[in-house]
């Protein structure tokens, strides 16, 4: 169906709302039975790159120098290195660390969102290894004491990390406390229900499949909608200095 012109997406300075309907797929160096849907990068101004994968049975990712955070949205892939092997299920992750050579192959048809960053080494705090989890084993906590908005942590909060990954689920009508404005960039991939963005100084009607970019200081909010959860799995820099 054609839609004449119309859609969510939207990019400006300090954002980027970009919903499936505008998704373009491309084959990565390396990649094998795979795509990508890159959502941002460094071309768009953003300090990292965010990119969806889908892979088909046997699918593989290409090498990469950075670090790479992978969490599977659907499937399931194996994960192996010089010295382990470990299958990841749907809501399962992995932290790789920069240089680490490691191959990823889908078991069935298998969608990643997958985080990739030159890593910023921190003098007194040693590189962080390879870390590989599950989303229900990691702790969640009331985002400020409220109690219908939890904040899952994905990786540990310690110096050796430069970013951090969480996920965040919003009974419907919970909502963000205040408006943020801070020097933390984000990417936001809607994994399940929906709601209401501010980014800036516009508001966005929201559903899962949307990606979002937050460059550092736009001022953003948000609320859910509707009669089931809503949940995104967020990246943020964190531990370093800002002008370092």
């Amino acid at each position: 169906m054609h839609n004449l012109g119309y859609t969510r997406s939207s990019i400006q300075r300090d954002h980027i709302l970009q919903t499936p309907d505008t998704f373009i797929r491309t084959v990565l160096p390396g990649m094998k039975d795979a795509t990508a849907v890159v959502h941002v990068g460094p071309a768009a101004g953003a300090a990292f790159t965010q990119y969806t994968a889908e892979l088909a049975p046997g699918g593989t990712l290409g090498h990469t120098s950075l670090q790479r955070f992978l969490y599977v949205t659907d499937g399931v892939a194996d994960l192996s290195t010089d010295t382990s092997f470990k299958t990841i299920p749907s809501g399962g992750f992995a932290y790789i660390p920069a240089g680490l050579t490691h191959t990823l192959t889908a078991q069935q048809k298998t969608t990643i969102a997958v985080i990739e960053k030159p890593y910023e080494p921190l003098e007194g705090a040693p590189a962080p290894a390879l870390l590989i989890g599950h989303e229900d084993n990691a702790t969640s906590t009331a985002l400020m004491g409220d109690e219908d908005l939890q904040v899952r942590g994905l990786l540990p909060d310690h110096p050796s990390f430069d970013f951090a990954v969480n996920t965040m689920t919003y009974q419907p009508g919970a909502a963000l406390a205040m408006v943020e404005v801070h020097v933390m960039e984000h990417g936001l991939l809607m994994l399940e229900g929906g709601g209401i963005y501010r980014l800036g100084d516009a508001w966005y009607p929201v559903t899962a499949g949307d990606f979002i970019w937050m460059a550092p200081f736009c001022p953003q909010w948000f609320g859910a909608l509707g009669k089931r959860p809503a949940k995104y799995l967020i990246y943020k820099d964190w531990n370093r200095h800002p002008i370092a």
